[in-house]
C-alpha cells in the first residue's frame, strides 16, 4: 500500500512561498489503475512527482507498505524508485540515440542485468508494444505514440509494482491515445499504475479510481471499478549495474552522437598536441642544450658511451664484430676524437661557420655534386639553417678556407644535404676520404705530447715549437729542417744528423728517427718545397708515409651509441664483461650540469602542472557545452536508478574511451612520420627526444584528465534535484 497522510509540498522562489498541494491525504494499492485530473496548476503532477520519488515533500508522511518516508535522503528516494517506481513521462525521456532496442535494454542493465541475457525478454516487450519492426531504428526516428509505446517498454522492462505516467498521451492524437491507455490498463492487472491527465474523458473508462484535484487540494477521490485489491505492494529485487555493462554504456555513447564525437576527439586531439609540444620542447632544450654540456667531451649525448680496452690494446674488427653484437648498440665511431671536434671555415666577405665532422657515407646531395677532389666538400644540415637557406647561392659560389688542425685553401662547397634531424642552428662538414684521413691526423696529432731530439739531445719545448708537416717532396725516412735550427748541432751544421721525434699519449709512447737531408731558408724555400717561408714558427718537413705514421695511429677508444637509454646499465654490464673499460656520458655530467638539469627538470614539472590543470579548466568549460545535450541523459539515469558512481562511471567510459581512440590515432600519426611516410616537420622536430616513457606519460595525463572531467561533470549532474534538472534541462 501507498499512503499519504496530511502530505504538503511547498516551493521557495525569488523570495515567494507557493503551494504545490496541501493536507493531501489518500491510499492506493496494487491493481489499481488510477487517474488524477484536474486543470492546469492544480497540484496534480506535483502529487504525482511526491509519490513516485522524484520530488520530495515538506510535511506530513508518506507511507510505502507503513514504512515511513519523511526521513528519506536522496539516496533513500534513490532506493525507492529502484524498487517499486518507473516513470512514463510526456516528453519520453528516451535516449535519441539509442535504437528501440538499447532504449529497453538500458534499464536492464541499469538493475544488473547481463546483455545476453535479456535479449529474449526485451524482443518480448517489443512485440509486446507493437514495434517489432522497429526494433533497430533509433528513438529520434519514430512518431509520439511509438515513442511512447518504447517509454512503456522501459518501464516494463524495470520491472517495478508502481509505474506512474504524467500526461502520457498528451503529445498524442486520438488514435494513439486510445492505444496507449488500453496498453496502460492492461498493465495495471498486477501493478499500481497512476496517470496524470486533463483529459478525464478518454481514460475514465480504464480508471478503477478517479482524483480530482484543485488549488492544491483533492475535491474527489472516487472508486469506479471495486477490484480484488493487494495491499502488499511487493518490493523488486534490485543488483547494480556491472562494470562490463558500463563499460559498453561508456563505449557506445562516444560514438552514438557524430557531432558530440567530432568535438570530444578535436579537443582530445588538441590536448595531445599542446601536451607533446610542450614536452618535446623541454626535451629539446634538456638534450641541445644542457645535457650536451660537458668539460671533457663536447658531444655529451646520454646514448653515447667512450670504450677502451682493459689491456690498453687497439680496437680489433673483432672487438668491433663483439660490440655490435650487443642488441641495444646502434652504431660505432671508430676515431673517437672527431665526436668532440668542431671545424671553422671562413671566406674572403668574413662569413664564418662552424660544424662537426661528417663520418657517415653519402651517396647523393640534395643540391650541387658530391666531392671528387681534395679541396671540395658537401654541408650537411636543416632546411631551416640560415646558411643552408639565405646563404646558398654564396655558398656555392665562393671559397673558404679551413684553418684550424690544418690549413686548407680554395675550399669548395659543392653539395648540400638537407637533414631534418640536425639542429636548425648547426652543420656537418662531408670530405673526400683522403681529406678526412689527413684531417684525422691532423686532429690525432693535437692529442699527442710531442719531443725532438737532434743527435740525441733534446731540443727545450718552451724555447722552440716545431710544427710537423707533410710534403710529397721529402723522400721517406728524411725531413728538411729551418736552417735557423743548427745553433743545436756542433759546428752549427745539422746535415745528415737525425732527428728524433718521440710521440705519447695515454696510449702509446713510440720513437722515430729521420735523416736531416735539406736545411731551408727564405731563399730556398720555394725551390726546395713549393711553399712559402712562415717566420713565425719552424716547421719540419717529412715526406707523407711517415706523417701518417706518425699520426694515423690504431684506435685506441671509441664510441658507441646506443638504442634504448632505459637498457643502458645492461649495456655497460655486458660491455665491462667483454673486457672494456666504459665511460657512460649520461652518468658523467659535471656538477653544474647536474644542478642545471635538476632545476630546469624543475621548471619543467612546474611549467606541466600548470599547464595541464590550465588544460582541465578550458576542456571542462568547452565539455560543458558540448555535453549540454547529454544532461538529460544522465538524469535519465537517474529515473532508472542510477546512483552518482554509476552516472560518473559511465560518462568516465566514453571520455577515456574518446581519449585512447584518439591517442592510438596520434601515435599512428607520429609513426608515419617517424618512417617518412607523411612530411610532417613539426612533429618530427618535437618527438625527436620523445621516448616511450614521455609517450606514456602523456598517455596517463590524458586519462587522467578524462578522470577528473568525469568526476567534477558527475557532480554538476548531482548538484539539482531530478525534479529540477529536467525543468532546466541544464
Amino acid at each position: 500500500m501507498l499512503k499519504l497522510k496530511d502530505v504538503s509540498k511547498f516551493y521557495y522562489q525569488d523570495g515567494v512561498i507557493a503551494t504545490g498541494f496541501s493536507k493531501v491525504n489518500l491510499e492506493l494499492f496494487l491493481g489499481e489503475f488510477v487517474v488524477i485530473t484536474g486543470e492546469s496548476g492544480s497540484g496534480k503532477s506535483t502529487l504525482l512527482n511526491v509519490l513516485s520519488g522524484l520530488d520530495t515533500y515538506e510535511d506530513g508522511e508518506m507511507f510505502i507498505n507503513g514504512e515511513e518516508t519523511s526521513h528519506y535522503t536522496e539516496d533513500d528516494y534513490l532506493e525507492y524508485r529502484r524498487k517499486y517506481v518507473s516513470n512514463i513521462f510526456q516528453n519520453f525521456n528516451l535516449v535519441n540515440s539509442y535504437t528501440v532496442y538499447q532504449n529497453i535494454e538500458l534499464a536492464m542493465l541499469m538493475n544488473g542485468k547481463n546483455k545476453k541475457d535479456v535479449k529474449k525478454y526485451i524482443n518480448e516487450l517489443i512485440n509486446k508494444v507493437g514495434l517489432k519492426k522497429y526494433r533497430n531504428t533509433h528513438v529520434s526516428k519514430l512518431s509520439g505514440g511509438q515513442k511512447q509505446r518504447v517509454a512503456i517498454a522501459r518501464a516494463l522492462a524495470n520491472d517495478t509494482p508502481i509505474i506512474v505516467a504524467d500526461e502520457p498521451t498528451g503529445a498524442l492524437d486520438s488514435a494513439a491515445s486510445a492505444s496507449i491507455l488500453k496498453l496502460l490498463h492492461e498493465i495495471s492487472k498486477d501493478k499500481l499504475v497512476i496517470v496524470v491527465t486533463h483529459n478525464k474523458a478518454e481514460i475514465e473508462k480504464y480508471a478503477t479510481r478517479l482524483i480530482r484535484m484543485h488549488d492544491g487540494k483533492i475535491l474527489e477521490n472516487k472508486v469506479l471499478n471495486k477490484i480484488n485489491l493487494d495491499k502488499d505492494i511487493k518490493e523488486k529485487d534490485v543488483n547494480d549495474i556491472t562494470f562490463i555493462s558500463k563499460l559498453r554504456l561508456g563505449i557506445r555513447n562516444a560514438f552514438n552522437i557524430p557531432v558530440k564525437f567530432i568535438l570530444m576527439f578535436i579537443i582530445f586531439m588538441l590536448i595531445t598536441i599542446t601536451l607533446i609540444s610542450n614536452y618535446g620542447g623541454f626535451k629539446i632544450s634538456e638534450y641541445e642544450e644542457l645535457s650536451n654540456f660537458n668539460n671533457f667531451f663536447e658531444d655529451s649525448s646520454d646514448k653515447r658511451i667512450v670504450l677502451n680496452k682493459k689491456d690498453k690494446t687497439p680496437f680489433t674488427e673483432e672487438d668491433y664484430k663483439l660490440i655490435e653484437a650487443n642488441k641495444n648498440i646502434d652504431y660505432i665511431t671508430k676515431n673517437d676524437l672527431i665526436n668532440d671536434y668542431t671545424l671553422y671555415i671562413n671566406n674572403n666577405s668574413n662569413l664564418y661557420i662552424d660544424g662537426k665532422i661528417n663520418r657517415t657515407k653519402i651517396t647523393k646531395v640534395d643540391v650541387g655534386r658530391l666531392p671528387d677532389k681534395d679541396n671540395e666538400i658537401v654541408i650537411i644540415g636543416h632546411p631551416d639553417n640560415w646558411y643552408l637557406s639565405d646563404m646558398q647561392e654564396e655558398l656555392l659560389n665562393d671559397t673558404f678556407t679551413l684553418d684550424d688542425i690544418m690549413i686548407i685553401d680554395n675550399l669548395k662547397v659543392v653539395g648540400i644535404i638537407y637533414d631534418k634531424n640536425e639542429n636548425d642552428y648547426s652543420v656537418k662538414f662531408s670530405f673526400t676520404d683522403n681529406l678526412l684521413s689527413k684531417i684525422e691526423d691532423n686532429l690525432n696529432k693535437n692529442y699527442i705530447r710531442i719531443s725532438y731530439q737532434i743527435n740525441k739531445q733534446y731540443l727545450n719545448s718552451e724555447e722552440i715549437y716545431l710544427n710537423i708537416i707533410s710534403s710529397d717532396k721529402v723522400a721517406k725516412g728524411n725531413v728538411y729542417l729551418n736552417e735557423n735550427l743548427n745553433v743545436y748541432c756542433k759546428n752549427n751544421n745539422c746535415l745528415n744528423k737525425t732527428l728524433t721525434i718521440n710521440t705519447q699519449n695515454i696510449y702509446v709512447d713510440e720513437s722515430h728517427d729521420y735523416k736531416i737531408v735539406k736545411l731551408y731558408n727564405k731563399d730556398n724555400i720555394k725551390k726546395l718545397l713549393d711553399t712559402k717561408y712562415n717566420e713565425d714558427e719552424y716547421i719540419v718537413y717529412l715526406n707523407n708515409e711517415d706523417y701518417q705514421e706518425l699520426f694515423h695511429q690504431n684506435n685506441y677508444q671509441v664510441s658507441v651509441y646506443i638504442k634504448e637509454i632505459k637498457d643502458l646499465d645492461n649495456t655497460l654490464e655486458e660491455l665491462n664483461n667483454l673486457n672494456y673499460n666504459t665511460l657512460s656520458l649520461r652518468l658523467s655530467k659535471s656538477s653544474e650540469t647536474e644542478l642545471a638539469l635538476k632545476i630546469f627538470r624543475i621548471f619543467r614539472l612546474i611549467v606541466t602542472i600548470i599547464l595541464v590543470l590550465t588544460l582541465f579548466f578550458i576542456t571542462y568549460f568547452i565539455m560543458k557545452i558540448i555535453y549540454k545535450s547529454r544532461n538529460s541523459y544522465y538524469t535519465t539515469l537517474r529515473t532508472l536508478g542510477g546512483t552518482k558512481q554509476v552516472c560518473v562511471s559511465i560518462l568516465m567510459g566514453e571520455l577515456t574511451t574518446l581519449a585512447i581512440l584518439t591517442y592510438s590515432i596520434f601515435l599512428i600519426f607520429i609513426y608515419l612520420i617517424k618512417q617518412n611516410i607523411i612530411n610532417f616537420e613539426y612533429f618530427q622536430t618535437m618527438t625527436k627526444y620523445i621516448g616511450i616513457e614521455e609517450f606514456l606519460l602523456v598517455f596517463l595525463i590524458l586519462i587522467i584528465l578524462s578522470v577528473l572531467m568525469s568526476l567534477r561533470y558527475g557532480r554538476k549532474i548531482f548538484k539539482n534535484s531530478i525534479i529540477k534538472t529536467y525543468g532546466e534541462r541544464i
